[in-house]
């Protein structure tokens, strides 16, 4: 990784190498929740609205994306030709999964706050792009303008600049991310569970859903942490998580051969 990504050169065939996987992450997951939700209508988080202006949605994403995948490796490239404060650290198993669960606090940090200063009044013009959707769908996800992109997925250029994070690490984190993103937009839930509401503090489709619908609720990404102590939870999440917990039970208790 180091060799590939050192000098111009490295820089430019990691930036198409990245734009290339996150286009083709974003069309599969796409499609592939596309079809899943056909599939279940009753999973649907906001029956009473239809989401519109996938057409849209795509060419903006496919737009936004141009600036996530740079940030992605200028952050690497740099590391890689000593420009960090650090030296990435050795990767071992171990290293791995501490350095995930940093990575993913810090950045959760990072996402609550950038969000947040997104929906003031001196920055939601950036913002308002991604807004628009009112009732998300997969397409949703990428669909923000440049400053937007900067605000929520600059930390991918800052962060291996700071830290010493492996920068398999990095990568991993920005797939996951990538792929989460897809799914919390999805606008049908499938993942709801007892460790996405309290006490817990993971996060389901609801989470996000609601964040769209209401505007002033639900900044954080990949934990609730943030929202939790701000007060910035929707009041009803927790509820809503379990009664689609409830819902699910009720299905798998009528399914056939049960």
């Amino acid at each position: 990784m180091i060799a590939i990504a050192q000098g111009w050169t490295g820089f430019v065939v990691l930036w198409a190498a990245a734009y290339a996987g996150l286009v083709a992450l974003y069309l599969f997951m796409g499609l592939a929740l596309v079809a899943l939700n056909r599939r279940h209508p009753e999973r649907r988080i906001q029956p009473e609205r239809e989401p519109s202006g996938a057409a849209g949605q795509i060419r903006q994403s496919l737009i936004a994306l141009v600036s996530i995948a740079g940030y992605l490796a200028g952050g690497l490239s740099l590391q890689a030709n000593g420009y960090a404060l650090f030296a990435p650290g050795d990767l071992t198993a171990t290293s791995l999964a501490l350095w995930a669960v940093i990575s993913f606090v810090v950045y959760d940090t990072w996402f609550y706050w950038g969000h947040r200063m997104m929906h003031t009044r001196a920055f939601y013009r950036f913002h308002a792009l991604h807004h628009r959707a009112i009732t998300p769908s997969t397409w949703t996800n990428n669909s923000d303008s440049f400053v937007g992109a900067a605000v929520e997925q600059g930390y991918f250029l800052i962060a291996p600049l700071l830290l010493p994070i492996p920068p398999v690490v990095l990568i991993i984190h920005k797939i996951y991310d990538q792929a989460s993103g897809m799914v919390s937009h999805c606008g049908h839930e499938y993942v709801a569970s007892r460790t996405a509401r309290a006490p817990w503090p993971l996060l389901c489709t609801i989470f996000h859903d609601q964040h769209h619908s209401n505007f002033r609720c639900n900044f954080g990404n990949t934990f609730s942490l943030w929202d939790r102590a701000m007060g910035t939870l929707h009041p009803t999440y927790d509820v809503s998580v379990e009664r689609m917990e409830h819902l699910d039970k009720v299905r798998a208790s009528d399914a056939p051969g049960t």
